[in-house]
């Protein structure tokens, strides 16, 4: 799918009910993730930002890995972002803010289309917005290398490539368990990211 195209989709789209996440959590079946939303207010804020760019005739989107480290997301995949300050006014600063901090993307050039449902993680505590933007151009990188091992930029035809969703048995805390997620390159991405890019795949049914 081109740029325009997507842009089209997707602001008519983001306007209308969101799908939610209803229909990956069938194939995650028991997810942890799959829990109420307690009270805003005991939880930590944050917002990630899905930024597609032209490039080549396609839509891509940059995806970060994550250095490994002892915490919850240490060495996952994500979308770039993080946790709310008190500088931001709302979570789409948040999240534009935090792009530009972890891989350098100019928050100035990134023109909003709207965002998807938030989603809580309950081994971090931490409530997620995603917020969906446009650039019209590539931009270069520039990952920061305390948060970021690696940007990795993705067509959308290859999330969008049935074979990309897969299953796998991974150990979470000591419980093993199946769920589903996405191949990329040589890595896989699961989670609460792999739930945001399945919503997103249902808007643009």
């Amino acid at each position: 799918m081109n740029i325009n195209a997507l842009v089209n989709t997707l602001e008519d789209k983001l306007k209308q009910p969101l799908p939610g996440h209803d229909n990956f959590y069938t194939k995650i079946r028991g997810s942890s993730l799959k829990q109420d939303i307690p009270d805003i207010n005991t939880t930590k804020k944050s917002a990630v930002l899905i930024a597609f760019y032209p490039h080549e005739g396609e839509s891509y989107l940059p995806f970060i890995l994550r250095p490994p480290y002892d915490g919850t997301h240490g060495g996952q995949m994500a979308f770039p972002g993080g946790r709310m300050e008190e500088v931001d006014e709302s979570f789409t600063r948040t999240a534009l803010r935090e792009a530009e901090e972890e891989i350098g993307l100019k928050a100035l050039d990134v023109n909003i289309l709207g965002e998807l449902t938030e989603i809580y993680i309950p081994p971090s505590n931490y409530w997620v917005k995603p917020i969906v933007g446009v650039l019209d151009y590539k931009p270069v990188f520039f990952p920061d290398e305390r948060e970021v091992d690696r940007v990795l930029e993705v067509p959308l035809s290859r999330l969008m490539n049935p074979n990309a969703l897969t299953e796998r048995k991974i150990s979470v805390r000591g419980t093993r368990l199946k769920t589903h997620g996405f191949e990329v390159e040589d890595q896989w991405i699961w989670g609460a990211t792999a739930l945001m890019i399945g919503e997103l795949l249902e808007v643009l049914k």
